[in-house]
């Protein structure tokens, strides 16, 4: 199991970009303090680079010793103004993803918001926008053949996909991860167990992070791991988040860890990064404890 980088900030001063790789001189440092940290491969997002130029910056990830290990990106969109294009995005994110050597696309399913920016989009609430509380059974039908159509081109590529677990998405929790696994039925496609992404969904959580873990570990083709602090307020049916490195949370890593490798899952370990603050120190305090955890557990 290998320890990856899903770097959420990039800060060098004086550069202060975002998620993408920095360039040049950037880049290198970048490179240089996420292998420092314990880092053993990036995760990255998908651009429309030519293949060549992606290849070239394989090789130099390669020879930093932080290989990409997935991309992020395409995603099945079932809204309906953009529904059309979404095949063809995951098909360029597969073909960007073999480029450059990542063995997995992790996507999303997205759904129609019923009120964007309206409740349940910005802080925790009783309802959650573009959920799968919203979603009806043709909304899981519908995915279940887009991914279906993709899966076949995955596989020619040596690639699996993975479905996160998301907010706002059809599959935002341990049922509805499931079910769709059921409809599309191919040994390729799986799910991404990400329990932040659970614990942040409602004021109140769905499900407790071990039921979902223990739930969906057998189905698991890669992992996101982010921890958060919960900060409830019934009188106003509200709860906002805060990040945490992994040990500092409320969700517990050293059960997940457990149910995931009782699974039988071998694949690599995606620390979610934090987003504010010294992500070095942070991200690197998340990396020493997961190494930690795998140690005791042999």
């Amino acid at each position: 199991m290998k320890i990856i980088y899903a770097f959420r900030r990039v800060t060098l001063h004086p550069y202060n970009g975002g998620l993408d790789l920095p360039p040049g001189e950037h880049r290198a440092a970048f490179l240089k303090k996420s292998k420092e940290i314990g880092f053993e491969g990036l995760e990255l997002g998908p651009s429309d680079a030519p293949e060549k130029e992606v290849r070239d910056l394989r090789k130099a990830l390669e020879d930093a010793g932080l290989p990409c290990r997935a991309i992020r990106g395409g995603g099945i969109n079932l809204r309906p103004r953009t529904t059309g294009g979404s095949r063809a995005s995951v098909e360029r994110a597969l073909r960007y993803a073999s480029w450059i050597g990542a063995p997995v696309l992790n996507t999303t399913i997205g759904m129609p918001m019923s009120r964007p920016g309206g409740p349940g989009t910005q802080v925790g609430e009783p309802t959650a926008q573009g959920s799968s509380r919203e979603a009806r059974e043709e909304d899981f039908e519908r995915a279940a053949r887009e991914l279906r159509a993709v899966a076949p081109l995955a596989s020619d590529l040596g690639l699996a996909i993975s479905i996160e677990i998301h907010q706002h998405c059809l599959a935002d929790n341990s049922w509805s991860g499931l079910h769709l696994m059921a409809l599309v039925d191919h040994p390729g496609v799986g799910l991404n167990p990400d329990l932040g992404n659970i614990y942040w969904n409602y004021d109140v959580p769905e499900e407790s992070s071990e039921a979902a873990i223990q739930a969906m570990a057998p189905r698991a083709k890669y992992w996101h791991c982010k921890n958060l602090r919960r900060v409830h307020f019934p009188e106003l049916s509200k709860t906002v988040f805060l990040q945490t490195s992994l040990p500092d949370g409320e969700i517990d890593y050293r059960f997940a860890l457990t149910a995931m490798r009782r699974a039988g899952y071998q694949g690599d370990i995606a620390v979610e990064g934090i987003r504010l603050g010294d992500q070095f120190h942070g991200d690197g305090k998340s990396v020493a404890y997961l190494r930690e955890l795998l140690k005791e557990q042999g």
